[in-house]
């Protein structure tokens, strides 16, 4: 029975889990079994967000501790903030996901933590949490784990027989920033958990090749956060760590999360209104597009443009700076020149190419296929394209960049970049 006690600390907790937003779906699907609690069929895991099959999933974000022995200039939780503080213990922590699953409340759980005392005392609880609910109380619904960074590998290896993912948050993308905001920490304390992490992962695979019933280590990958705004780093730079963190066969997703001005009493941090939300929505956008689209990191951002465009979608503003790569014929050119095309996605991409082997496809099918019209006509032909069916749209090369680019650009995404622009940034030391 949960007491008044323990709700209080997990409010504490929670409130303090909430800047986390690397909890994410888990990728892989852990059946129902006899005499085990839950099961994660279809992937779900995700927090308040939606399975393949449009439910809503429901998550348990929580932190074990929000004490820390880290002074990190950007985080709520910082050794030097005057805050609430609260720490569960083991028993404490098992009570209340079991509690919350038996109530239907939730459907997997979301685990990190401060660092107390060392790494390896801060893993071990964390640990033994996940090894508890998998054996002891025959939870067999998703869980999503925090590894901390420095941590030994024994301890780490244990952890991922019970988790379904693990992450490590790499924060800053460049150590330079990192050891100006956080001079306890360093890149190589985060991608040693990392590689060991991918190490297991991969070790897993050839075990399972050759013993069918071998039990699985991380299945569902690794995640990592990037903070957006914190310091001046440039898109360009964070779209590269990205890319080079995605050339690693176990992670999935790299998050990025626009920067909370949680502790504006220091002066090594910028002064925010509000997060820069459309420039995290930005990246999001250029990571599906290095993920899906087949885009290269230098194609999206460059020496010239460093910065994501905030008017304008990144597929959009690639479009817009190479006009010689249009008009794409729906009806001839490959899948990956078609998928380059703003307003159509994978999906529609490949509606095209598998339908135009049985009909010449127009601009109704197009409509049909989910392709956004309102985009794509400046830069496709399919034989027949008109305004109403009776005079020629007029492509981009006849228009040209920068008298097409005001027409497809809404008055209200206008204002939002626009109070975006007007947010103060001073990244100079005083």
């Amino acid at each position: 029975m949960l007491t008044e006690k323990t709700m209080e600390k997990l409010r504490v907790l929670a409130e303090s889990a909430k800047y986390d937003v690397s909890c994410s779906s888990s990728g892989t699907v852990r059946r129902g079994k006899q005499g085990m609690v839950g099961s994660t069929v279809g992937g779900v895991g995700i927090c308040h967000s939606f399975a393949d099959d449009g439910r809503c999933i429901s998550l348990l974000k929580v932190m074990l501790t929000n004490h820390c022995m880290y002074d990190c200039a950007y985080c709520v939780n910082r050794r030097s903030n005057d805050i609430r503080r609260a720490t569960l213990s083991v028993s404490e922590l098992e009570e209340i996901t079991m509690e919350f699953y038996r109530r239907n409340y939730i459907e997997g759980l979301f685990l990190s933590s401060g660092v107390v005392r060392n790494p390896d005392y801060t893993m071990e609880r964390l640990t033994a949490i996940v090894r508890d609910l998998r054996t002891l109380h025959r939870f067999n619904g998703y869980i999503h784990l925090k590894a901390i960074p420095g941590a030994s590998q024994e301890l780490l290896n244990e952890a991922g027989r019970w988790a379904d993912r693990m992450s490590v948050n790499i924060e800053i993308p460049k150590e330079t920033s990192l050891k100006a905001l956080a001079p306890e920490k360093d890149h190589q304390s985060v991608f040693q958990p990392m590689r060991l992490i991918q190490t297991g992962v991969m070790q897993n695979k050839e075990e399972r090749k050759k013993f069918r019933y071998a039990p699985r280590f991380v299945p569902a990958g690794q995640s990592t956060q990037m903070i957006v705004g914190a310091t001046g780093e440039s898109d360009k730079d964070i779209l590269q760590m990205s890319s080079s963190l995605y050339q690693q066969p176990s992670m999935r997703r790299v998050y990025y999360s626009g920067y909370i001005s949680v502790n504006t009493y220091d002066k090594r941090l910028p002064v925010l209104k509000q997060p820069p939300l459309v420039r995290e929505n930005r990246l999001y956008q250029a990571d599906w597009l290095l993920r899906f689209y087949q885009f290269k990191v230098d194609e999206i951002v460059d020496d010239a443009h460093s910065h994501l465009d905030l008017d304008i979608d990144p597929k959009l503003g690639w479009a817009l700076r190479h006009p010689e790569y249009f008009p794409v014929d729906i009806n001839r050119d490959d899948y990956e020149r078609i998928l380059r095309v703003p307003g159509i996605g994978t999906k529609s991409a490949w509606l095209i190419v598998n339908s135009r082997r049985f009909n010449r496809i127009t601009s109704y099918h197009l409509k049909k296929m989910g392709v956004v019209m309102k985009k794509a006509k400046y830069f496709i032909t399919c034989g027949e394209l008109t305004s109403s069916f009776s005079q020629p749209i007029v492509g981009i090369n006849e228009l040209h960049p920068e008298r097409l680019r005001p027409m497809l650009v809404s008055k209200s995404q206008q204002k939002r970049a626009a109070a975006e622009q007007q947010l103060s940034l001073d990244f100079k030391e005083e």
